[in-house]
């Protein structure tokens, strides 16, 4: 749709695949192989020329790309905040009765959601956005988290029931960004993307992105990270928790927009010689 906006006579098709994430959904994300599975067949058809690009949710990526792959634009970011989505009666996180039932899918919220809440019943939630939705609806939960970026773009922002502020719960890495991959050498596919754009999506991406990439941490590896831009200046806040949420570490760092890859870079090492990458270790054995 933005393709064609921007180039009028452009054709575009789409070329359906089924991923390996969206077929296995009787396991965790984590015992499987993490969310990358939504991306390797895609960049698969990329490689192959069965397509010219892939359009990904960027938190889903992971910081290593394959050789000869780029992400070449990204969109302008939409809310990166996690969303609460509960049963009548809730109106926040605070309302949610002693031990209420409450999905997610995600190793990071699950910590966060555990430290702040520890009477709360995690459960684990995978399928699509609809089957969520319907199990909370079915009454198998009192309440999910979901992003609301996601719901947005589905047209489900009615179901938000709060919308949780980063101090509670940081996202994870680049949510709410919608990121363009393509072959680094079609330069063609590449000058079209270029229209579609967003420079201050791209500086925090960068920043988040970077910060994970230097953890080096995995989806067994319950890592948030959150970039904000105001006056050519990023604020990014990271954490790495512990899974039962019994121990979060978190930091911030400031900087110009000069460098947002150095600027992640930096606030990984704070946290690294704070213990987060004794914690990393220890969860990739484990």
């Amino acid at each position: 749709m933005l393709l064609r906006l921007a180039h009028a006579d452009l054709r575009v098709e789409l070329v359906p695949l089924l991923t390996q994430g969206d077929r296995i959904q009787d396991r965790s994300l984590a015992a499987i192989g993490g969310k990358g599975l939504f991306i390797k067949e895609l960049e698969v058809a990329i490689e192959d020329h069965r397509a010219d690009i892939a359009v990904h949710s960027m938190k889903d990526v992971p910081a290593e790309l394959p050789e000869g792959l780029m992400i070449a634009a990204v969109l302008k970011r939409a809310d990166a905040r996690d969303a609460l989505v509960a049963n009548p009666g809730v109106k926040r996180l605070d309302d949610l009765p002693r031990g209420a039932r409450v999905g997610t899918s995600s190793l990071r919220r699950q910590a966060q959601l555990r430290a702040l809440r520890p009477d709360l019943g995690i459960l684990a939630l995978r399928g699509n956005v609809d089957t969520r939705l319907r199990k909370l609806d079915a009454g198998d939960m009192d309440a999910i988290v979901l992003a609301c970026a996601g719901l947005i773009r589905l047209g489900l922002e009615s179901r938000i029931t709060a919308r949780i502020d980063p101090e509670l719960c940081l996202p994870a890495v680049s949510q709410g960004v919608i990121g363009i991959e393509c072959r680094a050498g079609d330069a063609h596919t590449r000058s079209l993307l270029q229209a579609l754009e967003d420079s201050p999506t791209r500086l925090m991406m960068d920043a988040e992105r970077a910060f994970a990439a230097r953890l080096g941490g995995s989806c067994q590896s319950p890592i948030a990270g959150y970039a904000e831009l105001e006056a050519n200046q990023i604020t990014l806040r990271g954490l790495v928790a512990e899974p039962d949420g019994s121990r979060l570490l978190r930091d911030s760092v400031s900087g110009g927009i000069e460098n947002p890859a150095a600027l992640g870079r930096r606030l990984a090492e704070r946290l690294l010689a704070a213990g987060a990458g004794h914690l990393l270790e220890r969860l990739r054995t484990a």
